[in-house]
């Protein structure tokens, strides 16, 4: 049985790297009820979390999940424990806290540029990210942790890569700040803005045709040529008979 998650998590985390540019270290990011599910299983996330995922990995949390554990009060002290020992992510809401859901939700928004797991037992959490492409979400099941397969929203994403029919999010904005950078973004602006002004004609049909030498052209010359060979035999003609007489005389 562990050796058939453990391959399951082989098959989901390749199809993360390879579509989605996942890389070491992995940043996990956990809310309070995966580390309560984790406490009453007496699962060891930071050790064995790495071996699950066969690489490198970063726990981080929010201040907005800290500060919800802590408003629980003693039901999730020692979830509160665990949370604290882990990295804590900046998030948007320095001024007004809000649930950690909605705080967790808002690190994963416009495609999720940072490469974040989710690790929760909140089932409405989870289906949100799910309609999210490119997360990938963590649970806890029978005192061990699984990794989730893709949702249909990234297989979705994934096959209207494979038909070129959409550009990932990082690729457009890496794009773009090429073109910045070696000054294509405004060449092309000023192409676009430079109006086609009309052509003088083609020069090659300002040509004068030649005027090819027909059959017809041909055969007055052959003709002079023939009257000129003429002329000559009658010539040598009356050159003859002029010294024929002669010679009778």
């Amino acid at each position: 049985m562990k050796l058939t998650r453990q391959k399951h998590a082989k098959k989901n985390m390749g199809f993360y790297k390879h579509n989605f540019r996942f890389r070491e270290p992995f940043q996990v990011l956990l809310d309070g009820t995966f580390c309560q599910a984790a406490l009453r299983n007496k699962i060891q996330i930071r050790e064995q979390l790495p071996g699950y995922l066969d690489g490198a990995t970063q726990l981080c949390t929010t201040r907005c999940v800290l500060k919800e554990l802590e408003s629980l009060g003693k039901a999730l002290y020692g979830a509160k424990l665990i949370a604290q020992r882990f990295q804590v992510r900046n998030c948007s809401h320095h001024k007004d806290p809000v649930s950690g859901s909605t705080c967790l939700l808002s690190m994963i928004e416009e495609g999720n540029p940072h490469h974040f797991f989710i690790a929760t037992q909140d089932q409405d959490l989870a289906n949100k990210v799910k309609k999210k492409a490119g997360v990938p979400l963590l649970f806890i099941i029978q005192n061990t942790m699984v990794l989730d397969k893709p949702s249909p929203k990234s297989l979705a994403f994934v096959q209207k890569l494979q038909t070129n029919e959409l550009v990932p999010e990082h690729q457009k904005q890496s794009i773009v700040q090429l073109k910045e950078k070696e000054g294509l973004a405004k060449q092309e602006g000023e192409k676009r803005r430079k109006r086609k002004r009309a052509g003088g004609p083609n020069p090659l049909s300002c040509l004068k045709k030649k005027k090819k030498k027909t059959q017809e052209g041909q055969e007055p010359s052959a003709e002079k040529k023939k009257r000129r060979k003429r002329k000559r035999n009658r010539v040598k003609a009356e050159a003859v008979q002029s010294v024929r007489k002669n010679e009778e005389e």
